[in-house]
């Protein structure tokens, strides 16, 4: 009988040992439970950036191919732009056109400025002088008149000679005839001036024209502006640093505005989202540490942490609804996206690649 006790020892210890293993892995497993989430759906996400041609055109150089890395400002693209820049071209000549155009009318003005300021100064001299012409023969005539009179009363008294009065009539008569010719004149030069002031108001119309054309400079310059906007878009150049995840075709072929060329996306911001059961959401909380076992490396740790939960389950975002007609229900259980931002990740991401989650809600 001892030999047969001593036979159950082993085998006793090894039950017991068993038991305790099974109790501290049911116990870990119980309290992993309580204290974490644990999801196999997840897979790494980024936001994929589809470049397309902004302009018709032949397809002449795509320096990228799939796989590259390259830098933000980088070029990727390039579509034929010789029409393009010939257009231009074109805009600048018409430009230029049109500014010689309202420089000689600038010229042309200040021309005509000066020979109308110096008509005008002329010309109201002249009006001045013979004004002050006119205020002196009236002047002369109203004292020949009075000599006149007095002549007429001294032949009256016989004091002058008949000879004597006519002299003084005629000198009445010579004044009112030269006064008579200094007004035509003085008329003359009042129209003479007028015509001065017409030529003057002609300004006007030179700098409307003037006006005008730089009005056409300026809608020339913004087509201009317009066209060189379409020559610099024959340039695609990538917007971030990326890489090139998958390009549509090739150099030669004809693409249209709108036409996909490529996609890209940034390889240092990817991030994971895990479509975790509503029953565990209320348990999330922004902030809370990530551990990421990545299928593609098995023998690496990556550390995230939650940035965003859901605001809608993926249900919502099905394209094809599912109505329930028959009036028979059955409940699933619905997934909510929660978005996992990596904090440590030793090696890079690829979008797509499936990885396990497992949230520390404590």
């Amino acid at each position: 009988m001892g030999r047969g006790r001593a036979l159950l020892r082993p085998r006793s210890f090894v039950i017991a040992a068993v038991l305790l293993m099974a109790l501290a892995y049911g116990g870990r497993e119980l309290y992993m439970r309580f204290t974490h989430v644990y999801e196999y759906d997840a897979r790494v996400t980024a936001d994929i950036v589809t470049i397309s041609s902004r302009a018709d055109g032949w397809l002449v150089e795509m320096p990228v191919r799939e796989g590259m890395q390259v830098e933000a400002g980088q070029v990727l693209v390039r579509v034929d732009d010789r029409i393009a820049k010939l257009r231009a071209d074109s805009f600048r000549a018409q430009i230029e056109g049109v500014r010689v155009e309202r420089a000689r009318l600038r010229a042309e003005r200040k021309l005509d400025k000066n020979q109308s300021d110096a008509a005008m100064r002329t010309r109201t001299s002249n009006v001045t002088v013979r004004e002050k012409a006119l205020a002196a023969l009236r002047a002369d005539l109203d004292f020949a008149k009075l000599e006149l009179e007095r002549s007429r009363s001294l032949f009256a008294s016989r004091v002058i000679n008949e000879r004597q009065l006519q002299m003084a009539q005629a000198a009445v008569t010579k004044l009112e005839i030269q006064i008579l010719q200094l007004q035509a004149e003085h008329e003359q030069a009042e129209g003479s001036l007028d015509e001065a002031r017409v030529g003057h108001d002609r300004l006007g119309v030179i700098d409307a024209q003037i006006e005008a054309l730089t009005h056409q400079v300026a809608n020339l310059a913004a087509q201009l502006h317009q066209q060189l906007v379409d020559v610099e878009d024959r340039t695609i150049k990538s917007p971030i640093p990326a890489v090139i995840d998958r390009t549509f075709v090739l150099p030669g072929e004809y693409v249209a505005a709108g036409q996909r060329i490529l996609l890209l996306h940034n390889p240092k911001e990817v991030w994971v989202e895990a479509n975790i059961k509503e029953t565990q959401v209320s348990r999330l909380k922004l902030g809370q540490l990530v551990h990421v076992s990545v299928d593609a490396y098995p023998d690496d740790k990556f550390i995230g942490r939650v940035a965003r939960i859901g605001s809608a389950t993926m249900a919502r975002f099905a394209l094809i609804p599912t109505p329930n007609p028959s009036g028979n229900f059955t409940k699933i259980t619905q997934r909510v996206a929660v978005k996992i931002d990596m904090v440590d990740m030793p090696k890079p991401l690829t979008p797509g690649m499936m990885v396990e989650v497992d949230i520390d809600v404590r």
